[in-house]
């Protein structure tokens, strides 16, 4: 075998042997109404209520925000990430 050969096969064998390391459970789910909802769509759904504060918050200090278009998802995204991570892992 060549050496590039033997690198390809030693990652490749790498990669396979982190497959059974990875988790197998169901994602969380929250049953709404007899509906069951994924817990990041509750997470969104509060980021969005608390991007709002926000926004409010920096209007009451007249604070410009100098790309609005970006900067909300950007909070959007952000406080919906945090929250999965403080909550569901």
């Amino acid at each position: 075998m060549t050496a590039t050969r033997l690198r390809i096969t030693a990652a490749c064998g790498i990669v396979f042997l982190t497959f059974p390391c990875t988790s197998c459970s169901r994602a969380p789910s929250f049953d709404i109404l007899g509906s069951f909802f994924p817990a990041w769509l509750l997470c969104l759904a509060a980021s969005v209520v608390v991007t709002l504060a926000v926004r409010w918050l920096l209007l009451r200090l007249h604070i410009a925000i100098a790309y609005p278009v970006l900067t909300y998802p950007s909070l959007t995204a952000l406080f919906t990430l945090a929250a999965w991570l403080m909550f569901f892992r």
